[in-house]
């Protein structure tokens, strides 16, 4: 591979388009109602337009498609950052409780407004991203409050406090979700393990505006989480308002949390395993990071949908639990790591 971090780069977003548009031409033509490239291309130039054909692909595999590759750049992008701010290799959205945090908030906001508006209509799915980003700050400032020792962010207690937080959010999230009717109840579990199988455009509209507007202006704090990487002290000597850029950025993960989280649930693992891909693919400045982060975390969610899809059908299996059966050992995989 070329030496040239910007080299090493391009070639690493070249080879993640590359294997997502292969596991996009799959899930495109296979399913249970398989299709040909050929009725593909009629269908999206609507040439001798077939009625099944507009309804499989644009009422059910694009959406999904679409769905997947927003969620995975999301998620990628949030998962470097919040290992820049925190300069902690292990740190994750989901193992710190930021997931946890925002899918309780998602949850009470289905289980209080069950009853005075459709939970799929369009109001409904804009405003979950609102309610998912204010428990994604909570989950965070308490995370942060806690986290701290002799005034300073402790990493290796960020984890362990990220640990009991989920724990104690997912444990408000299944009484509040017991509370639901079955019909809510059966949705929302389906919602908790991580799945994109139920996408329509509104979720794509729902998630739009979040993924447009934030990762530009992450990448534009590129230097300062370089700077992040330094101590405290050391950061500070050099002129950056540490705690202003930190609240600004982690401010900005939440958002792409809360979002990704609002339409797809908790998928967890690709917050971890991108930025360490990336790191090891590209080297150690955020400004080549955060883009293959990206680009990573939507090879992960659009293949792990695929493999959900294909591998038990005519049955599913979410992508959170796909991506998880891969999460779990590569945690473990760093965590000994660390203590070497």
């Amino acid at each position: 591979m070329a030496k040239h971090p910007a080299m090493r780069m391009w070639i690493v977003l070249l080879v993640c388009c590359g294997i997502t548009a292969v596991a996009i031409y799959l899930s495109i033509t296979s399913g249970s109602f398989n299709l040909s490239v050929l009725d593909i291309v009629k269908t999206l130039l609507r040439i001798d337009r077939v009625p099944d054909h507009d309804l499989v692909i644009f009422e059910f595999r694009l959406p999904r498609i679409v769905l997947g590759m927003l969620v995975g750049f999301a998620l990628g992008m949030a998962g470097a950052v919040v290992q820049g701010i925190t300069r902690n290799g292990l740190a994750d959205p989901g193992i710190l409780g930021i997931n946890a945090g925002a899918g309780m908030a998602v949850v009470l906001f289905m289980f209080l407004f069950r009853g005075e508006m459709d939970l799929t209509g369009s109001l409904s799915i804009m405003m979950m991203p609102i309610f998912g980003l204010i428990g994604g700050l909570a989950a965070s400032a308490l995370i942060v409050l806690f986290a701290r020792q002799n005034g300073e962010l402790d990493p290796q207690r960020l984890i362990l406090v990220g640990i009991a937080m989920t724990t104690g959010f997912g444990a408000v999230t299944m009484f509040v979700s017991l509370k639901m009717n079955p019909q809510d109840y059966e949705m929302a579990v389906v919602w908790l393990a991580g799945s994109i199988y139920s996408a329509n455009w509104k979720f794509v509209l729902a998630m739009l505006p979040w993924v447009i507007l934030l990762p530009p202006l992450i990448w534009t704090r590129y230097r300062a989480l370089d700077v992040l990487q330094l101590e405290e002290i050391s950061a500070k000597g050099l002129g950056l308002p540490v705690d202003r850029e930190r609240l600004l950025l982690l401010v900005c993960s939440v958002g792409l949390v809360a979002a990704s989280v609002s339409v797809s649930g908790s998928i967890g693992f690709v917050g971890l395993i991108a930025p360490h891909m990336a790191r090891r693919l590209v080297g150690r400045s955020h400004r080549h990071i955060l883009p293959v982060s990206g680009a990573v975390g939507i090879a992960m969610v659009v293949v792990g949908d695929w493999i959900g899809k294909t591998i038990f059908a005519p049955a599913e299996l979410a992508v959170g639990i796909v991506i998880s059966v891969i999460g779990v050992p590569y945690f473990v995989y760093l965590l000994v790591r660390a203590e070497k």
